[in-house]
């Protein structure tokens, strides 16, 4: 028997290993191989006995047969009413009623794609509340399920809901419903980082987030719970009250108050309007029917009297003692000088305000090609920040690394230089614009006889007041709406807000409202976007110091700017090199709150603004150059814009090229944009003038301040609104990208004529140069 036992060991041992037992402790390769062999059969054998982990197991945070199975009513930290309905929920699963299984429906599960990037499983909050709704209460009790099939396809033309639920019953609910959205973390014990998944339930409403948190440990499966935990859970309990938020009725007072004053501005307009059209009308008949050899005299006395109507109460005398001129001298009309409260009524006028926004002229003091460059770096900025919003609101976020690779997408991830666009167009504006005024002598008037510091003062002073009157009004109009709107989506949507708006803002408003808010931490920051406004308006109050300090002092207004600009370039590269910062093509947002915000590290691009500005006013925007210049400022020109767009492309920087791209790259491209200005303006632009300077440009470009305050509301609008993540797709991001574009403009198109030009006017009309406005 013992001999029959060694023979079965020795043949077991050679079918497994190939050796015999001696070979086996005599080499240490071989018995290497055997034991390598015998954990492979061992893992085969885990493997077909089932004990491994799955990845639908580990993400099997929420599934109602793991409830029903450790389900014990009262032997949990849980509300009576709460453990009752979960109790009758459970039942309703086991006996298929409609109601439950449509709770279940609802509810969000693990499905596919989380190595893709999807992390919400969020289901449907919108299924869950219209199961509240008695959907069935008639199908049971008249007629049968068969016929109201038939009537509801013939109606309906497809597909109805009863075809999905034959064999269940239609009954109501019966409790109501709440969706809860429950953010976990799952640990690094098989991900290489922590990551956050979001999953929305439709249990009864009666349970709160306490509740919630119990019966979510009690409905993971075993592998969940070992590698994830619940971080937060929002409930439909403390829900946000619109109507008992008294901003909402600020907002809603305000916005009845201009609309009266622009239905009341609009008819006094047209009553105007048609009153002097009457008195010209009269004007007209009696030349009609003059006589012949006299209809030139008359008729350059009914121009002139139509103009003085228009442009001034100057008296228009007519010395002829013919009885047609005695008829046309009386029926001409007196000229009526507006009162300030008429001109101030007026200023809301729709009618006058549209055709002022909407004209195609530009004034001969005017830079046209500051139009076109504002219309395409708007356009840029709301395609990055669609971007931005849509890559976090999606269910297959890793495709954004696939298409952040690609050579041309660097013109989105680069668009942080739209931003450098405007800083320029900013400081150009306002110095050419000031040195042109101040040659005038208009801005005398602000200091009324008064000279040196005083003078200085009040002007400065003076242009304070109206940029800070001009931006204001729409302003803080949009950041009510932000506050209303993002409080009501943090309550209802089954997204997490990008940015705590609905906390900041009526907390920090203030902030926003004095322009300074880019001084504070940008996790307390309101309308993360409104930085550039509290940016180019600081950069305002230091340019209008510049600029007073000019006109009398400039060697060493020039000196002060100089010194600034130098100190903005040591100092944004001595903060990227300390904190290691390496920009790049994929990251250009990098140290949002240390570098891309501050004022002091984007101040670079606003003083080329106004030295061009300056440069152009001296010259009178009149230059000789040759074609060798032209052609070869046109190519750096070019190649220096390429080169920041496309430059970072697979490029790794050393810490002191990173730390000088990050301090330069800014003034380098306001430097590009100030050739292309300077050449459009004095004549060499070319085509590119042509674009630039199209009239159809200058409404567009008249309303871009309301379309930058308001087009990421509308971007979370669209987001925030869906009951399910976007798909990203390039023509998924075209379609979403042009309908918030067309969106934003027509939004700030109304919001402009409803707040921006009425205080325009408004500020024009109470200025010490009166604008005399006649009909």
């Amino acid at each position: 028997m013992s001999q029959t036992w060694h023979l079965v060991v020795l043949f077991a041992c050679y079918a497994i290993c190939g050796v015999t037992p001696s070979n086996v402790s005599e080499n240490p390769t071989r018995d290497s191989l055997a034991n390598q062999r015998v954990r492979t059969f061992t893992d085969t054998d885990r493997i077909t006995n089932g004990n491994w982990t799955t990845l639908s197991e580990m993400l099997d945070v929420f599934d109602v047969r793991h409830l029903a199975n450790n389900w014990t009513e009262g032997k949990y930290p849980i509300q009576d009413q709460c453990a009752k309905d979960i109790t009758r929920y459970i039942e309703g699963l086991k006996n298929h009623e409609g109601w439950a299984l449509k709770a279940n429906d609802a509810s969000g599960r693990y499905t596919n794609s989380f190595f893709w990037g999807n992390s919400y499983y969020v289901g449907s909050s919108i299924q869950c509340a219209y199961i509240n709704e008695d959907y069935g209460k008639k199908v049971m009790k008249n007629k049968p399920i068969e016929e109201l099939n038939t009537k509801s396809r013939k109606k309906h033309g497809g597909l109805t809901s009863n075809d999905l639920w034959i064999g269940t019953r239609f009954d109501k609910p019966p409790y109501k419903l709440g969706f809860y959205m429950m953010t976990i973390s799952l640990n690094t014990t098989f991900f290489p980082r922590i990551r956050m998944i979001y999953l929305g339930v439709c249990l009864p409403f009666s349970c709160n987030a306490s509740d919630v948190s119990v019966i979510a440990k009690l409905a993971g499966s075993e592998q969940a719970m070992k590698h994830s935990s619940l971080e937060k859970i929002r409930d439909q309990h403390d829900m946000y009250d619109m109507y008992g938020d008294p901003v909402f009725w600020i907002l809603f007072a305000v916005t009845a108050t201009v609309f009266v004053l622009m239905a009341i501005g609009t008819g006094y307009d047209i009553y105007v309007t048609r009153k002097y059209t009457r008195g010209k009308n009269v004007i007209y008949d009696l030349e009609r029917h003059a006589k012949f050899d006299q209809l030139t005299t008359r008729n350059q006395k009914s121009l002139g009297a139509a103009e003085a109507i228009i442009n001034g109460p100057q008296s228009l005398t007519i010395n002829n003692n013919n009885d047609h001129e005695g008829s046309l001298r009386s029926a001409t009309p007196k000229v009526h000088k507006f009162s300030v409260f008429e001109e101030l009524l007026l200023s809301f006028s729709v009618r006058a305000n549209v055709k002022v926004i909407c004209d195609n002229k530009v004034g001969g003091d005017t830079i046209s090609t500051v139009h076109g460059l504002r219309v395409i770096s708007m356009a840029w900025v709301i395609l990055g920040h669609t971007c931005i919003t849509t890559f976090k609101y999606s269910d297959n976020m890793e495709y954004r690394k696939v298409v952040e690779k690609k050579f041309l997408f660097q013109t989105i991830t680069n668009g942080v230089f739209s931003v450098d666009t405007f800083f320029f167009m900013g400081g150009l504006l306002v110095s050419f614009l000031y040195f042109r005024t101040n040659a005038k002598g208009d801005l005398n008037k602000l200091t009324q006889g008064t000279r040196g510091i005083v003078a200085g003062g009040l002007k400065f002073i003076g242009l304070l007041m109206y940029r800070f009157c001009r931006l204001t009004a729409p302003y803080m109009f949009v950041l009510g709406v932000v506050q209303v709107t993002m409080k009501w989506f943090h309550s209802n949507s089954v997204f997490e807000p990008p940015t705590a708006d609905h906390y900041n803002c009526p907390n920090y408003w203030w902030r926003n409202f004095l322009y300074i808010n880019t001084l504070f931490p940008v996790d307390q920051m309101c309308m993360i976007w409104s930085w550039y406004v509290a940016d180019d308006t600081q950069f305002y109050v230091i340019g209008a110091v510049i600029l007073v300090l000019a006109t009398n002092h400039f060697k060493i207004a020039t000196f002060l700017m100089t010194t600034l600009l130098l100190s903005s370039w040591l100092t944004t590269g001595y903060i990227a090199l300390i904190n290691n910062h390496m920009p790049s093509s994929d990251d250009p947002l990098a140290l949002f709150d240390k570098i891309y915000d501050k004022p002091w590290t984007r101040l670079g691009p606003y003083f080329i603004g106004m030295s061009v500005g300056y440069f152009l006013f001296k010259t009178d925007c009149k230059i000789k150059m040759s074609k060798t210049t032209i052609c070869v400022g046109w190519l750096l020109s070019s190649a220096c814009l390429l080169s920041l767009l496309y430059g970072l492309y697979e490029a790794e920087l050393s810490p002191i090229m990173a730390a000088t791209y990050s301090s330069l790259s800014h003034s380098l491209w306001a430097l590009a944009l100030s050739w292309i200005v300077v050449a459009c303006s004095t004549g060499y632009g070319g085509y590119v003038n042509s674009i630039l300077s199209a009239p159809i440009l200058y409404p567009i470009s008249r309303i871009t301040y309301c379309a930058y305050l308001l087009h990421p509301l509308i971007i979370r609008l669209t987001a925030m609104n869906l009951d399910s993540p976007f798909h990203l797709g390039k023509y998924t991001m075209m379609i979403t990208f042009l309908g918030v574009l067309v969106l934003s403009y027509v939004l700030s198109f109304i919001i402009s004529v409803s707040f921006e030009a009425p205080i325009v006017t408004m500020l024009k009309i109470l200025s010490p140069k009166k604008r005399k406005r006649i009909q």
